[in-house]
């Protein structure tokens, strides 16, 4: 059986192989271009070996990964939420990204919540990180309204630019 989250509208799956096109789409989207950089996916085979190497892998290495996000009752793909584990010394972080067409309806609070719950009542981790640039409001907004807290800003191993680190606490 595959990992499942439902919420009221959502469904959260694992990312398969036949998700390639999705992902061309969604890291080649000018948004998540600049919020989230440039992940080198200019070809359908860049965005497969993507998938497989970074997204796909992290379910067995880690137990968790960015999820496919769709609608309750499609299959249509949304966007991406879920965990990532950057480095093992440090808790995870959430992480989301969505189509330009499902912004701004509460689809990504809706998700980034449902993870959040999921984290909770599995034990994941006691605290959980979030990373994003300072200037992008519309990701501050969602981060704040599951109940994380700004903690700091630093320019993150790898990166050009600064990043906001938010972050929340579990008693476990």
């Amino acid at each position: 059986m595959s990992f499942e989250l439902v919420s009221r509208r959502l469904r959260l799956n694992e990312l398969k192989r036949s998700d390639g096109p999705f992902i061309f789409s969604l890291f080649n989207d000018p948004d998540c271009l600049y919020y989230i950089g440039d992940r080198d996916i200019k070809t359908q085979q860049d965005a497969l070996f993507y998938l497989n190497d970074r997204l796909i892998k992290s379910y067995k290495k880690h137990g968790f990964g960015l999820y496919k996000v769709t609608p309750k009752n499609s299959l249509e793909a949304m966007g991406i939420c879920g965990l990532v584990k950057r480095e093992e010394n440090m808790p995870p972080d959430i992480g989301f990204a969505f189509l330009p067409h499902y912004r701004s309806n509460g689809f990504c609070t809706e998700a980034a919540q449902t993870i959040l719950t999921w984290v909770e009542e599995n034990n994941i981790s006691n605290e959980i990180l979030a990373y994003t640039k300072p200037d992008n409001k519309a990701s501050i907004r969602v981060l704040e309204k599951i109940g994380m807290s700004k903690q700091s800003i630093r320019t993150l191993p790898g990166q050009d630019f600064e990043s906001l680190i938010l972050s929340v606490n579990f008693i476990l």
